[in-house]
């Protein structure tokens, strides 16, 4: 009876085996290519966002589209070009894949209103003493519309900063959001500290 058993057991084994080798077989040709496939779409993609980061350049821009700022749209075109204040973006191909909202100043405002102010203020005694605007470039709103641009982004400004006369630092009025902390420590910002309402990040420029 256990040599039955045995016998059984065996041909039991074996027809498993077989059978699973023949899944085994049939599934990998099936398995590469979907491996193949997948990694010629990640390349591509790869190479898609490598193609538009190189041929994409910094620009003032006169205006932008408010409604499209999902940090401060109800802040108008006005305020963002008035009195030390200037909008950029990245352009590719004639299309705006990011923009950032500039206020320069010489102190590190809390508010929206206190950036207005500040942003005036430095504007004013720079024309008057025939100079630049302030030191400190304060970023108080940011966004992309396209995958890799916030980051681009960033990375323009601190080479424009670098190159300037008069710019010396680079400053966040950054909403107290999870979002915005986890955007700008991530490009290498660090908190400066946080106020009421909002919070800055500084990214240090060498």
């Amino acid at each position: 009876m256990r040599e039955v058993f045995k016998s059984v057991k065996e041909k039991l084994v074996s027809k498993y085996l077989t059978n699973s080798s023949k899944k085994t077989k049939k599934f990998k040709p099936r398995l590469k290519a979907r491996i193949r496939k997948n990694k010629q779409i990640i390349n591509k993609n790869i190479n898609n966002i490598f193609e538009w980061v190189k041929g994409a350049e910094l620009i003032e821009l006169k205006e932008c589209n408010t409604s499209e700022d999902p940090v401060r749209p109800e802040l108008d075109n006005k305020f963002r070009t008035g009195y030390g204040r200037k909008i950029y973006g990245v352009v590719y191909k004639r299309e705006i894949h990011a923009v950032m909202c500039f206020a320069y100043t010489n102190k590190i405002p809390t508010s929206v209103e206190e950036l207005k102010k500040l942003s005036t203020d430095a504007f004013l005694q720079s024309a008057l003493r025939d100079q630049n605007g302030g030191k400190i470039a304060i970023a108080y709103t940011v966004w992309s519309k396209k995958k890799g641009g916030g980051k681009l982004i960033v990375k323009e400004v601190f080479k424009k900063i670098k190159k300037s006369n008069h710019l010396n630092r680079l400053v966040t009025l950054s909403p107290l959001t999870e979002m915005a902390s986890k955007f700008h420590t991530r490009n290498g910002a660090k908190l400066v500290q946080v106020n009421e309402t909002t919070q800055n990040f500084e990214y240090k420029v060498i």
